[in-house]
């Protein structure tokens, strides 16, 4: 091994990570003789891997995972894609995926489009240069086709949709059945004695609003009750579009007397809007939520909400994702993993009962 160089002195700005190159430089070697004393290499005789390894330690030397993934073409980067992080619905998913992927050895790199297609695409564009492994997403609110998604596809990235997904795509995901979660909160409300049911519904074009929707109009054909369009709201699944949609169905001849909202923030807001006007919940209006959202039991009365399996989803997607890891350039069928609904139901809609635990059994 060459004679040790001094290393250059330290100089007055700010002390950037030590490299391979550094270590290569003072012990005046290969980088590919320091790379391989670091990976404890069989070819590096043991005088030379003690030698790097102290050198390593003394200069507090820091290993650049990435760029030695992007070296070798690949990564254990796994990109993970939501709309937004407030709320436990997509902070629970994201947790599902981190726990899996850690135990896997990956790292996540976690991005939000903010409901943001413009943004989703800048984001798709920074996650395929990260030379991520894969990538995990739910899509905004406002995207409407499956485009600037193919890209990944054509570079052979494993992608993986949850929960939002787009329909109709040859595609991978992991989804809850929303139609099933929506027909269980409605029959619920139907078991309390409630005919004029309305529905605040969230837009159409995204498959998890739409199918809540079909469950609902599934649920009142059950019971030979004709739905009425008019019952029927759409609105952003916002706190304020839960108060202008209930606002708006207050103003009808004959008001409902049992509300199922597709999100639990607008159920909040419909809430809210019912304490304003004096109207009681659920003695005059029953109110059920979807998402099972922390703010359910906070809320007075607390919400009766359907509970979308959010860590078990983020689990399932990161399996779905190993699956294509595996399977390489093997042909794989496209698969969709469905996951079973549960109904918490509390105050907001038991009629006659006054002392209900927040954490009620799950319905059937």
């Amino acid at each position: 091994m060459a004679a040790r160089r001094p290393r250059p002195a330290a100089s007055a700005e700010a002390v950037r990570p030590v490299s391979m190159a550094d270590l290569a430089r003072e012990l005046g070697v290969s980088m590919t003789t320091i790379s391989r004393a670091l990976s404890d290499h069989h070819s590096i005789g043991p005088s030379t891997k003690q030698a790097v390894l102290k050198l390593a330690k003394k200069l507090n030397y820091q290993p650049n995972h990435l760029a030695a993934a992007l070296r070798k073409g690949r990564s254990k980067l796994l990109g993970v894609m939501v709309p937004y992080i407030e709320g436990r619905f997509f902070a629970s998913v994201v947790h599902g995926i981190e726990t899996a992927a850690s135990r896997a050895g990956y790292s996540v790199i976690m991005c939000q489009s903010n409901e943001d297609v413009a943004q989703e695409r800048r984001n798709i564009e920074t996650l395929l240069s990260a030379q991520v492994a894969g990538i995990l997403v739910s899509v905004s609110r406002t995207t409407l086709d499956f485009r600037h998604f193919e890209k990944v596809r054509k570079q052979g990235v494993p992608l993986v949709f949850f929960d939002r997904v787009l329909e109709g795509e040859n595609i991978n995901s992991v989804v809850l059945n929303d139609q099933q979660g929506a027909f269980l909160a409605t029959r619920h409300l139907l078991a309390q004695g409630c005919r004029s049911i309305a529905h605040l519904a969230g837009p159409q074009h995204l498959n998890i609003y739409k199918n809540r929707r079909q469950g609902y109009l599934d649920a009142l054909s059950s019971s030979d009750i004709t739905p009425n369009e008019s019952l029927i709201v759409e609105c952003d699944m916002s706190v304020e579009g839960g108060q202008t949609a209930m606002a708006q169905l207050l103003t009808l001849p004959n008001p409902p007397n049992a509300v199922f909202s597709a999100g639990d923030s607008a159920a909040l807001g419909a809430l809210q809007l019912l304490k304003s006007r004096g109207v009681r919940v659920p003695q005059d209006v029953a109110l059920v939520g979807f998402s099972n959202e922390a703010l359910t039991l906070v809320a007075e009365p607390n919400i009766t909400s359907v509970d979308q399996r959010c860590e078990e989803m983020g689990q399932a997607a990161f399996r779905l994702f190993t699956e294509l890891v595996e399977a390489g350039n093997a042909p794989i069928s496209q698969r969709q993993v469905v996951l079973q609904p549960q109904l918490f139901e509390r105050a907001s809609s038991l009629l006659g009962v006054t002392d209900k635990s927040p954490e009620a059994n799950p319905a059937a």
